[in-house]
């Protein structure tokens, strides 16, 4: 009922009770009933007032967006931004606030690990999710951080995120769903509350899902699965978007030779060598697009909707040529187009106007190619099999014949708890002799025990805040600038080369509220999640101790 409305009903009220009246009543009593209908129209006005504020809160966006592309590079942006469109990069860079600078802090991330980090707003020793892969004592074997019983699960996530505090803040009432071709981003994205996390599998390129999201919306599950790629998969090709004179800064030798990459079913590792392609990006931006209209997400009453997306611009790891660039320069203008794409599906269905839109890069990057021996750059290959081996028989040799070493993992070490029980061994003196041998080898720049690091003051300060201390290996190691580390004890192999040379990664926040500016100072990762929670108007995640960046108007 409107203001007007409820005056005119009061007015009607009292105008019938007073033809009805077969008595007269004296001035005093009219003053008392005027006055009455006085305070009840205002009694109304301000129940309407209420009731419209509960309904919709006008500060306050309808869908939220979060997007994370794990490795993108400030300087490749700024580079490329000629040869993009007006609404993709471009306009999240006019239209947004671009933080230029964002720093990580933490040592030997990955797009997993960055991700629970830029969602919680805590460093990865907190978030229970240190980096990918982890090695679990219990089994004796090396998995992902987050799988549980052949799928993926957020229970391994110690902290609330982003995506769960939306939910607390709405009862439970908004929609919040996670695309990513990687399953433990889409999970980490979706958080403890969301609706549904979704992923391409590497085993069989399908959409699939996890039963630890019970509310999963049928419709969309089954609007996936019908879409998946491994049904179109021999069909599709990647070669450059352009004609090659548009690419800048290659080589005159790369101008002549356009890449093409198809996927035989053939090949055991198509899928994966698909997942790697900006082909994946196109499929995850597609799908999500899809989703948000199919589901009409902020566009339903009294709630904030949430949509969150993971993407790529990494390297392409099984590119035919070591020199890469031109893949990876057509990377950045197919997500670009990507992102156009899923702007204007925002706009269509909420209005940009109505939605809160973030994007953040992973904060590192792991160049594909390593620097060629032809140039006489110092360098070496780190076998992690090879070092295992020599580590074991080191330790057999001191103490017995034994299996000492139970697995590897991202720089870690770990020691069969199971072989020191047995012959009664002190495991600080066996992790300090293994920690000496490490630090003799070629290719190690330091190594580690537990001890080391909690004891080392300021100068392992980016350890502690990096590696899971609890659960973490016995000995870490970080290798040799120039090296290339090969982990040849899992399928597919995991080759990395070693580069401790920061790079500039951008955060951009664009919608309701926000205003328009570029920030170039270095900001900390952390302050990303109450940033956005503060533009919310919500809570911030429970570990998400630093202060939030005020990057929207005060009304």
């Amino acid at each position: 009922m409107h203001c007007r409305q409820a005056a005119a009903q009061a007015g009607t009220h009292a105008k019938a009770g007073s033809e009805n009246s077969e008595t007269p009543r004296d001035d005093g009593r009219k003053e008392a009933e005027m006055m009455m209908n006085r305070l009840l129209t205002t009694v109304l006005c301000s129940l309407v007032t209420v009731c419209t504020a509960v309904q919709a809160d006008p500060t306050r966006p309808r869908l939220v967006v979060g997007i994370v592309v794990d490795q993108l590079r400030t300087d490749y942006i700024e580079y490329l931004q000629s040869l993009f469109g007006e609404k993709g990069f471009r306009r999240l860079m006019a239209d947004g606030a671009y933080l230029r600078n964002v720093d990580f802090r933490t040592v030997q991330p990955d797009a997993v690990s960055a991700t629970a980090m830029l969602y919680t707003g805590s460093n990865p020793a907190q978030t229970g999710v240190p980096s990918a892969n982890a090695y679990d004592r219990a089994r004796g074997k090396m998995q992902h951080t987050l799988a549980r019983d052949h799928t993926y699960t957020p229970e391994g996530l110690l902290l609330s995120t982003v995506s769960d505090e939306l939910a607390i803040d709405g009862i439970g009432l908004g929609a919040i769903y996670s695309l990513a071709a990687d399953p433990q981003q889409a999970v980490i994205m979706a958080g403890h509350a969301g609706t549904a996390a979704y992923w391409i599998s590497e085993e069989n390129g399908k959409w699939t899902t996890s039963p630890y999201y019970r509310d999963a919306v049928a419709t969309v599950t089954a609007a996936l699965s019908r879409r998946s790629p491994d049904a179109r998969i021999d069909t599709m090709q990647w070669k450059p978007s352009l004609p090659l004179d548009r690419y800048p800064g290659l080589p005159a030798q790369k101008r002549h030779y356009p890449f093409r990459y198809t996927f035989s079913r053939a090949d055991r590792d198509i899928y994966r060598k698909y997942i790697a392609s900006p082909l994946a990006n196109r499929e995850v931006t597609q799908a999500a697009i899809e989703c948000l209209r199919s589901q009409k997400l902020g566009n339903r009453a009294e709630t904030i909707d949430m949509l969150n997306i993971a993407l790529t611009a990494a390297p392409y790891k099984y590119a035919k040529d070591a020199d890469s660039r031109l893949e990876l320069q057509d990377t950045y203008l197919r997500l670009d187009a990507d992102l156009a794409a899923l702007l204007d599906a925002i706009d269509q269905c909420v209005g940009l106007d109505n939605a809160l839109v973030y994007l953040s890069s992973t904060g590192y990057y792991d160049d594909a190619s390593a620097d060629a021996e032809k140039y006489r750059i110092p360098t070496g290959n780190f076998s992690v099999k090879r070092a295992v081996s020599l580590l074991n028989a080191y330790l057999s040799a001191t103490y017995g014949n034994d299996d000492y070493v139970a697995g590897y993992a991202a720089g870690h070490f770990y020691l069969n708890e199971k072989a020191v029980a047995t012959r009664r061994l002190d495991g600080d003196e066996l992790a300090e002799r293994a920690r000496d041998f490490l630090n003799r080898m070629s290719g190690v720049a330091d190594a580690y025990t537990v001890d080391d690091i909690l004891s080392g003051g300021d100068a392992t300060l980016s350890l502690r805040n990096s590696l899971d201390i609890k659960n973490g290996g016995d000995i870490y190691v970080m290798f040799t600038p120039g090296w290339t580390v090969t982990d040849d004890t899992t399928y597919p192999e995991k080759v990395n080369n070693v580069r401790s040379a920061a790079v500039a990664s951008p955060f951009f926040m664009l919608g309701r509220g926000i205003e328009p500016r570029v920030i170039g100072e270095p900001v900390d990762a952390v302050v990303l999640a109450p940033t956005i929670t503060q533009a919310l108007r919500i809570r911030a995640p429970n570990g998400a101790a630093s202060r939030p960046l005020m990057l929207n108007s005060p009304r």
